[in-house]
């Protein structure tokens, strides 16, 4: 059994409205259970989505570690809260990826990435990514220091991925998928405006071209495009997408590689798509809301065992 854990918000939720939550999605079941229903009001409520819903997903031991707008949550397997961590320099946060002994956090208001060091229970490093006439630059700094970086949204990154050659950033407006080793920070590949939940996969780039409503796979050789699906209106809940500033539905987020040359995208409303590479098909897709107005952030494969 296949199961991904899928975090959702909802647009234009208002104050004491539920704005996001939970599931865990069964692939081969072709079913999706509601297992967390997110309410918390001490969020930043501006625009359409603000610090609605819940975000980035990682896992750690018998931990799962869940991005809300500027928090770092710690939950039980059965979502019973944990912890909760803050820094002055987490603002916005996207993305998060476990490596080596910590949580990784896109912090997009600061166009950096926070390290949560899993052993002292704190954010022990951070790196800023500036693009100016300088050129492309990383900067590293202690977030449990006084001095840091200041508020900056310029890359509206969004994604991150860790593995033993560093850190594999992207953002809506970076201009490609970044690499940082530790010592130098290179843009490996230019990728589209607006692209999300970029990340190396194979012999090329997976991510979300979600202005193209799309996902698609990059090599030097090739461009390979899944669509995103839409319905017609007559099976979205009325009221959900008539504001188009508030629902939009097709929007492409949140991506996981599943194995065996699969891999899954999420789409609004509430979405999940199962695509083979290797066949250039999509085998599954699985819908859990018709209201518009919910999206889903992040999709990541679910370690523990789940009741079948």
């Amino acid at each position: 059994m296949t199961v991904l854990a899928v975090s959702t918000g909802v647009r234009g939720a208002r104050h004491g409205d539920s704005h996001g939550g939970m599931y865990l999605v069964d692939l081969e079941g072709e079913r999706g259970a509601h297992v967390l229903d997110w309410s918390r009001a001490a969020i930043d409520w501006s625009g359409q989505g603000g610090g609605r819903g819940l975000r980035g997903i990682a896992f750690h031991e018998e931990s799962v570690f869940v991005a809300g707008g500027s928090e770092l949550f710690r939950f039980s397997p059965t979502f019973e809260l944990l912890e909760v961590h803050r820094s002055p320099y987490l603002g916005q946060v996207q993305a998060l990826a476990c490596f080596d002994g910590r949580v990784y956090a896109v912090s997009a208001a600061f166009d950096s990435v926070l390290a949560f060091n899993l052993a002292e229970r704190l954010f022990d490093w951070g790196l800023q990514i500036v693009d100016d006439g300088g050129g492309l630059r990383g900067l590293p700094f202690n977030p449990s220091r006084t001095t840091g970086p200041s508020p900056s949204n310029e890359l509206g990154l969004q994604s991150v991925h860790c593995d033993p050659r560093g850190l594999f950033l992207s953002g809506l407006s970076s201009g490609g998928l970044l690499h940082f080793d530790g010592k130098r920070l290179v843009r490996l590949v230019t990728l589209p405006e607006g692209v999300r939940d970029a990340r190396p996969w194979r012999d090329g780039v997976l991510f979300n071209d979600t202005r193209a409503s799309a996902v698609r796979f990059l090599t030097p050789e090739r461009n390979r495009v899944f669509e995103v699906p839409l319905y017609p209106e007559s099976e979205l809940a009325s009221g959900s997408f008539e504001d188009t500033a508030v629902a939009i539905q097709g929007f492409a987020q949140g991506l996981c590689v599943v194995g065996g040359g699969r891999f899954a995208s999420g789409s609004s409303p509430l979405t999940i798509s199962l695509h083979d590479l290797d066949a250039m098909k999509t085998t599954v897709r699985i819908n859990l809301s018709n209201d518009a107005r919910h999206t889903i952030h992040t999709l990541a494969v679910w370690p523990f065992p789940v009741e079948a």
